[in-house]
């Protein structure tokens, strides 16, 4: 694959395309969530995100990430270790903070990868979707595709739910 197109370290199917999920899609992904949860996931700001290091040891951070089309979005720069270690290992998990009532989901994150794009003023806005670049910009007034770093790039991740360990439910 080259840098312009998601990759998935350990799934070698297509990239799926830009076309809107139907409720069929979402459903298993969705379906059972509470309008509290829902309500969380649009407005929190910070998420909690697990990834894996080569040697196998967990590695969590603070992240900025909206939820579209019932997947979890985070944007990060090129080089972060979170990067690393998913493009190593696309096994991921996420925390919203609050244990009063955790909302803690697992899922594969799939990386969208722009070049580094020094000096350019558009950043990797027709690498990464539309939607859910509006989506970061609405919720933050943050534009996702502006590298941090000019010669590191941007990458998106990409985590559909691959199951909800706890959805607004202390057990």
């Amino acid at each position: 694959m080259d840098d312009l197109h998601p990759q998935e370290s350990h799934d070698h199917r297509p990239p799926r395309t830009d076309r809107s999920p139907t409720a069929a899609d979402l459903a298993p992904a969705t379906a059972h969530l509470t309008p509290a949860v829902r309500e969380r996931l649009a407005t929190e700001r910070v998420a909690w995100l697990c990834t894996l290091r080569p040697d196998g040891s967990p590695h969590v951070t603070p992240v900025w990430f909206v939820f579209v089309r019932g997947t979890w979005w985070i944007g990060a720069d090129g080089g972060s270790v979170k990067a690393r270690n998913a493009a190593h290992d696309p096994r991921v998990s996420l925390a919203l903070e609050g244990g009063e009532a955790p909302v803690v989901a697992e899922g594969r994150a799939r990386i969208w990868r722009a070049p580094a794009e020094t000096g350019s003023p558009t950043g990797s806005a027709s690498v990464f979707p539309p939607d859910v670049v509006a989506a970061f910009l609405a919720k933050y007034d943050w534009d996702v595709t502006l590298p941090h770093r000019p010669a590191s790039g941007r990458v998106l991740f990409e985590v559909p739910v691959g199951r909800w360990l706890l959805a607004g439910t202390a057990q």
